[in-house]
């Protein structure tokens, strides 16, 4: 392992043997019966329906923790008055895709006065946009596999493109999540399809070399001093990490802790915190990587809002930590409000 990654791995708080509700190394108390929640799911993003799935885990085991929570959904029309009028002391946030992880409703909740949950305005704005988040990687000399941008006023160069990721790649909207969009593709025919159908969901799209290995995540919970829980190893049943492999139901394995050596592990570990660290991230953030052959670990992207269903993969990594799904929640409102 390179010096400068075994320095980073010292100098970063990666323990997944970390746990407590002690903030930066402030003592902090919060009585959860006279804190009042505004959950904020659902919203207008392709991802509504997953989103109110995650609303509803989250209120789930914030009420279990003791808290107070009251549901809103920023579609309807009063929610967002409701927050002005009412009050509430966080808002903890469950809003997938655009106008959740984009800035937009953290810029709101700014100008309100409002504590919310998970990142701010600029790494959230950072972190839904894919190409930008490469480049964050790429100058915090995080590995991640090569890659073009096409706007959609660009003329798409077929051969160039293949010239710079290879014939195997990778095509996705740069701002959508949860896999919406994605198309692993061989072939100019097959790219040019894919680029295509990618541009129905944004008006910029990565095409990325494609790397074939082992898919994992990994989970980081803090503010200045993040932490990484547990790898996670995802099995799909289809081709890739799709929609479908995500929120169906047997849709794909997870092994927790993933089985990889304890030296990889903390190589993983130290980069999503650093991930988390350069984009800026607050609370929670959770990247995707792919391991190859060669055990070289490619981030993917980084979500801000992880999400908080049956299936998804914060709870599961929180488990294996010993930290139960409401203990995870309730410190996502302690660093809320520290």
């Amino acid at each position: 392992m390179p010096d400068d990654e075994r320095r980073l791995m010292k100098n970063v708080a990666c323990s997944s043997g970390e746990r407590g509700i002690d903030l930066e190394g402030n003592a902090m108390t919060i009585t959860p019966s006279e804190c009042r929640v505004a959950l904020l799911c659902g919203g207008s993003s392709g991802e509504r329906e997953i989103s109110l799935k995650s609303g509803e885990g989250a209120r789930a085991a914030l009420e279990e923790a003791g808290f107070a929570v009251e549901v809103l959904d920023p579609a309807e029309h009063d929610a967002l008055m409701r927050l002005v009028s009412e009050s509430y002391d966080v808002a903890f946030l469950c809003l997938h895709g655009r106008g959740g992880e984009d800035g937009a409703i953290q810029g709101f909740l700014e100008t309100i006065g409002l504590p919310y949950t998970g990142s701010g305005i600029q790494a959230s704005a950072l972190a839904i946009d894919k190409a930008k988040t490469k480049k964050v990687y790429e100058d915090a000399g995080i590995p991640t596999p090569a890659a073009l941008y096409l706007a959609s006023s660009d003329e798409c160069d077929l051969l160039d493109i293949e010239a710079h990721v290879g014939e195997k790649a990778v095509v996705k909207p740069a701002t959508e999540g949860s896999s919406l969009g994605v198309s692993i593709v061989s072939g100019r025919e097959q790219l040019q399809a894919a680029i295509g159908t990618a541009f129905t969901f944004d008006t910029v799209v990565v095409v990325e070399a494609f790397v074939e290995g082992v898919e994992v995540t990994v989970s980081v919970i803090g503010n200045e001093s993040p932490r990484a829980l547990p790898v996670i190893q995802m099995i799909p049943r289809n081709e890739f990490y799709d929609f479908e492999s995500k929120y169906a139901a047997g849709g794909s394995e997870h092994l927790c802790p993933a089985p990889l050596s304890d030296e990889l592990t903390e190589l993983l570990q130290a980069r999503a915190c650093a991930a988390h660290r350069a984009l800026g991230c607050r609370g929670v953030s959770r990247t995707d990587f792919i391991i190859d052959a060669q055990d070289e670990a490619w981030a993917l992207e980084t979500n801000t809002i992880p999400g908080m269903t049956a299936t998804s993969l914060l709870p599961d990594a929180a488990r294996a930590a010993g930290m139960s799904f409401p203990e995870v929640c309730a410190e996502l409102v302690k660093l809320a409000l520290a």
